[in-house]
């Protein structure tokens, strides 16, 4: 084991750099034509008097393709972002890495000329993107600090069984040592020297150089799966020299009886650990392979995409009919939002027919085991029906769980549900979910559990009761039995920091912290950003990963906003948030009540007490039960 033990004499050097470049956007185009409009001049792309512009995003297009009688926004997505006072108007600013400010509003009171300018500029940000095939830089970021700085506490890789190592990490801890570059030495040649693990970071890990002992001057973070760790014994094998540091080279003559004392009943990594890593980096899906995934402009449909690449095991799936490629959509191989080709016909979900009217050279279908299996549901019994209401999550405003309705039963446990109070009388902005889904929960589950449930728009007669809503529209809850109760052991607690994806521009993975725990249900809050973006999210969803998976991977990391930039962000959200919930969201609930009035078919539900933050991990006890 310590045959490739050597000492020698060394100075150290080091040198870094850095380069930054800025792209200029391109401006708007002096040419249009104009048109001339109470005395103010507007310029179209066109100069046709059938151009409209929405209202939240400033994107201008055919009038008559615009959404609601109106035709004041451009698709359902822009109506609802508008009803929420501007919830998603920052978007390009995210985009760009800056976090949103006084100055993010609403788009409907600036000039058109302002419209089509910012218009301009989107579109010109997101072909600068398209080429470069690249998130928003990380300037400076580093987890090691950032952990350090703060005494920040992150998830175990065991919480995120999709992720790399996930399900074979072992008792990868504290204390396990390991042999790695010896950076304290200025030797032509590569040396290594033992190190132990002083604290674990998802993936990261602090370690500090064998003989340091409570030193931590030269501690330093690595990634434990990555290509320069290994497991003690492996110098010896492969050939390769210990050599001490030199800070610490004076401190024994005998360095091979210090190690042989040091190390005796440590642990190490196992011999194939490195093995592993690649096995479990390994993904079944491949580029041109054809999907079905859902249509990210009608919810309600899904839509043929092919497989552009694959990163961590997160595809860019692109839609069939994107000529230039540009028409994408990101999410996890086990996202339940991608499916196999005949899907939607196999339990009669809507589909958007390509016209494409055969597979292009090369393209192939996706087998249909690879697709994550969902649980079998006996639906012959009692089952869900159209009408029937219930709370979800909301896919258009992921930090709010809704009043919501069952529109139509599929196949195969399969749901389609509409948002109360905001739904197009075509059904265009349904979504789906499975009976099983972590995402949809029995009435009264946010008032047990504190949660602020957000009433249908418009519903004036606040604070919101599910009896009083349920006598006046005349429904029935969904029955209780019916929906998932199964709590995993899932490892989180409040604080823990990971890497996870803005779903609502899922292209996106960024720092991010668990703030609450409701039960199997987690609160996840992207670090610098208002309270308003944050999302709900289920603690086995593939769009969680350990601290690190990004550099592991190749992903790029957004990081949290500067801090400087957080203080103006409080306050505006503060204004921001005051107006909303007069307006459109239901009186908070301050405590856990019971519901005891009858519901319409005359049974009687009882409700567990449930806390703020519930960190239980254990299925015995489910927040909601339905009394005989």
């Amino acid at each position: 084991m310590f045959d490739g033990y050597d000492s020698c004499s060394e100075d150290t050097s080091s040198s870094s750099s850095s380069e930054e470049s800025e792209e200029e956007v391109s401006p708007l185009p002096s040419s249009l034509p104009i048109i001339k409009n109470n005395g103010q001049v507007y310029t179209y792309p066109d100069g046709k008097s059938g151009m409209a512009t929405c209202e939240m995003c400033g994107m201008v297009g055919v009038r008559d393709a615009f959404y609601s009688k109106t035709k004041r926004f451009c698709s359902v997505s822009c109506s609802r972002s508008y009803s929420s006072n501007s919830k998603k108007a920052s978007i390009l600013a995210r985009l760009q890495g800056k976090p949103p400010t006084k100055k993010a509003k609403v788009l409907q009171k600036q000039p058109l000329v302002a419209k089509l300018a910012a218009y301009a500029q989107y579109q010109a940000t997101l072909q600068n993107q398209a080429k470069t095939k690249a998130a928003v830089p990380v300037e400076g970021f580093s987890w090691g600090n950032y952990i350090n700085s703060n005494s920040f506490t992150a998830a175990p890789v065991t919480c995120f069984k999709h992720a790399p190592m996930g399900t074979c990490w072992g008792d990868i801890s504290e204390g396990v040592r390991v042999e790695v570059p010896n950076t304290d030495c200025s030797l032509p040649t590569k040396v290594f020297w033992i190190a132990g693990i002083v604290k674990l970071a998802g993936y990261n890990a602090l370690l500090r150089y064998e003989g340091f002992e409570n030193d931590s001057s030269l501690d330093f973070w690595c990634n434990v799966c990555g290509s320069d760790i290994h497991p003690v014994g492996w110098c010896a094998t492969s050939g390769k020299p210990l050599v001490p540091p030199r800070t610490i080279q004076h401190k024994y003559t005998n360095w091979k009886a210090f190690l042989v004392k040091r190390l005796t009943g440590a642990k190490t990594l196992p011999p194939d650990f490195s093995q592993k890593v690649s096995e479990s980096m390994q993904y079944p899906f491949k580029t041109s392979m054809r999907v079905e995934v859902v249509d990210k402009t009608h919810l309600c449909r899904t839509r043929v995409a092919i497989v552009e690449s694959v990163i961590g095991g997160r595809l860019r799936l692109v839609y069939e009919e994107s000529e230039d490629k540009t028409d994408d959509f990101w999410c996890h191989m086990y996202s339940p939002l991608i499916h196999h080709i005949g899907w939607s016909r196999s339990i009669g979900h809507r589909f958007k027919r390509s016209d494409i009217t055969k597979k292009q050279d090369g393209h192939f279908d996706a087998p249909p085991h690879l697709f994550m299996k969902v649980k079998e549901v006996d639906a012959a019994g009692e089952w869900f029906k159209e009408g029937m209401k219930l709370e979800a999550i909301d896919p258009l405003n992921l930090s709010a769980i809704c009043v919501a309705t069952i529109r139509k039963v599929l196949a195969d446990g399969y749901l389609m549900i509409g948002i109360d109070g905001s739904e197009a009388a075509d059904g265009s902005d349904w979504f789906c979910y499975h009976a099983t889904s972590p995402s949809i929960f029995p009435v009264g589950f946010c008032e047990i559990n504190m949660i602020e449930l957000t009433p249908p728009r418009g519903y004036a007669k606040l604070p919101f009761k599910w009896f009083d809503y349920l006598r006046e529209t005349d429904s029935i809850a969904a029955p209780v039995k019916l929906f998932n109760k199964e709590v995993p052991n899932h490892g989180f607690h409040v604080g823990m920091k990971l890497e996870a994806v803005d779903l609502m521009e899922p292209r996106l993975v960024c720092v991010a912290t668990v703030t609450r725990i409701i039960h199997r249900l987690l609160r996840i809050h992207f670090d610098g950003w208002e309270d308003e973006y944050d999302q709900w999210v289920d603690c086995e969803s593939p769009d969680l990963y350990p601290v690190g998976w990004c550099q592991l991977t190749g992903y790029q990391l957004q990081p949290p906003a500067p801090q400087s930039s957080r203080d103006s962000q409080s306050s505006s959200s503060k204004q921001k948030k005051k107006a909303k919930s007069q307006q459109y969201k239901g009186h908070k609930k301050m405590s856990s009540l019971q519901l005891k009035e009858e519901l319409l078919d005359g049974e009687e539900y009882g409700f567990l007490q449930g806390a703020s933050d519930q960190e239980s991990n254990g299925s015995a006890g489910y927040y909601i039960k339905q009394e005989p």
